[in-house]
């Protein structure tokens, strides 16, 4: 289904067109709420605690390899954008063929270091068995994951947004009765509730496979599709590993977080566990506001009109800041009730840690949905190094509210580092926007009746809690000249050269 973001109020289309992708965020996090919540209930804090202290390692290596794969499917939108459905199955050829053997490297080597990168990590030793079985069952389905993530982005690329969040309500639903089922009746242990999200994903590739095979008959592949050649390969790599490498900036930073969670003991670890899948519920909302901004600043921008650019992001930023005090208000005044939906009696002091932090989280939102909406911005307008630089401004203030606060006063000096984060970010990004918007504001404004734009991933690395990265299909912002007057405008130059050689 295809939107444009030309015409109309844009506070209006970008909040319209939010709302599907803020549900596709709200599914994703579902994955995560009710295995923290089964887990701690049905298996205790420890148990909790285990599956946390899993997570930055395993978004350290699985969040590379899920950017790679968004990276893939980049010449993809790219082909179908031109309307060579050759390329495109050969693009879709090449990043299955690097998709499959990264999957494959992680799920021979991944397992192998697990414990070793644990026990790194300073993990307790009364959540090490527990944490070791979560990341290794976890890392032996990593193929499904990143197919997963592969062929929505191939879906998502050819202009088809919908049919992945339907395939991914469809596998969460699954996944909620496996893990109760896993976890509960069969007593599978944290084990169980990590098997349970790898088959749901699996499920969700099958979906997507026949759907590609009933459906979208230009992703049909020949044999003849398959003859990969080495510039294939080098072109989408040299489009994958950049979003991989900027996943990984951010991983880094969770990294240190998790150092100095595993010092403070297992209480700590479950505290920020359950408060993170708390608010990632929250941030969903401002997440998706900024994809949203990006994709209607792209396609504003490629339809040469910078006014309606402007005024849209003013507009996006006070819906974001109206959100942002919406949310805190929430999390500050009902986080010690949330937090107590996933543990149960006697864990007092996991529910007051992980209260302070959504306090922490929730009076700073204001600075996260402007990061959202300003970082959309500029990576729909096609700038990249901003963006970038601020993934490593970032890294650095996580790491040093890590090592230096979580020193000084503990805990809470950990729960500063995602807001300190956003901070920083945000005094980088705004001068570059201004900047970019007196930019704007001296460019012409173009009619766009007559032009249409391709669509292309631009990679989103969020939310800036470091726990995912996105890629959304937008519109590349460049004006693209539809398929039926390219081709009469090249019949009419052959007709001219004809006439002039005679």
């Amino acid at each position: 289904m295809s939107r444009t973001f030309t015409t109309g109020s844009p506070w209006r289309v970008i909040l319209a067109f939010s709302v599907p992708l803020l549900i596709g965020n709200v599914v994703q996090q579902m994955y995560h709420v009710v295995d923290a919540i089964v887990v701690g209930r049905w298996l205790g804090v420890d148990a909790l605690a285990a599956v946390g202290a899993t997570g930055s390692m395993l978004f350290l290596l699985i969040g590379f390899a899920w950017g790679l794969t968004s990276g893939f499917a980049i010449p993809t939108a790219q082909a179908f954008g031109a309307g060579d459905h050759r390329a495109v199955r050969r693009s879709v050829a090449a990043g299955t063929a690097l998709t499959a053997l990264t999957s494959i490297l992680l799920t021979v080597f991944a397992p192998l270091v697990s414990r070793p990168l644990l026990e790194l990590l300073q993990t307790p030793p009364e959540l090490l068995d527990d944490a070791t079985t979560f990341a290794v069952v976890s890392f032996l389905g990593a193929g499904a994951t990143m197919f997963f993530n592969y062929l929505a982005a191939i879906i998502r690329a050819i202009g088809d947004s919908r049919t992945p969040l339907i395939f991914l309500t469809v596998a969460c639903v699954f996944n909620v009765a496996l893990v109760i089922v896993m976890v509960g009746p069969l007593g599978w242990g944290v084990g169980g509730a990590a098997l349970a999200t790898v088959v749901s994903q699996a499920l969700s590739v099958l979906l997507c496979l026949e759907y590609i095979r009933r459906r979208i008959p230009v992703l049909r592949m020949a044999r003849g599709d398959w003859r990969i050649s080495r510039a294939d390969l080098t072109l989408h790599l040299r489009l994958g590993l950049p979003m991989g490498f900027q996943a990984s900036i951010i991983a880094i930073g969770t990294l240190a977080v998790q150092v100095r969670l595993n010092e403070l003991g297992a209480d700590a670890v479950a505290a920020y566990t359950t408060a993170s899948r708390v608010d990632g519920l929250a941030v969903a909302l401002l997440q998706s506001l900024g994809l949203a901004v990006s994709m209607f600043v792209a396609q504003n921008y490629g339809g040469g009109r910078p006014d309606r650019i402007r005024q849209g992001v003013a507009q996006a930023t006070w819906l974001a800041l109206i959100g942002a005090v919406a949310l805190g208000a929430v999390l500050i005044a009902f986080g010690a009730p949330l937090v107590r939906l996933f543990v149960g009696e006697g864990s007092d002091d996991v529910v007051d840690l992980a209260a302070l932090m959504l306090i922490i989280n929730g009076a700073t939102y204001t600075a996260l949905g402007v990061l959202f909406v300003l970082r959309g911005a500029l990576q729909g307008l096609g700038h990249t190094v901003v963006p970038t630089v601020t993934g490593i401004v970032e890294l650095f203030m996580r790491l040093g509210a890590a090592v230096v606060l979580g020193a000084v006063i503990g805990f809470a000096g950990v729960a500063w580092s995602n807001p300190l984060a956003w901070i920083g970010a945000v005094v980088i990004l705004v001068p570059a926007y201004l900047r970019a918007r007196r930019e704007l504001a001296s460019m012409p404004i173009a009619r766009t009746d007559h032009i249409s734009t391709a669509t292309t991933p631009v990679p989103v690395v969020g939310p800036a809690s470091g726990s995912m990265v996105v890629d959304a299909v937008v519109t590349q912002p460049v004006p693209v000249i539809p398929v039926r007057r390219r081709r009469a405008l090249a019949s009419a130059l052959r007709r001219r050269d004809g006439a002039r050689r005679r």
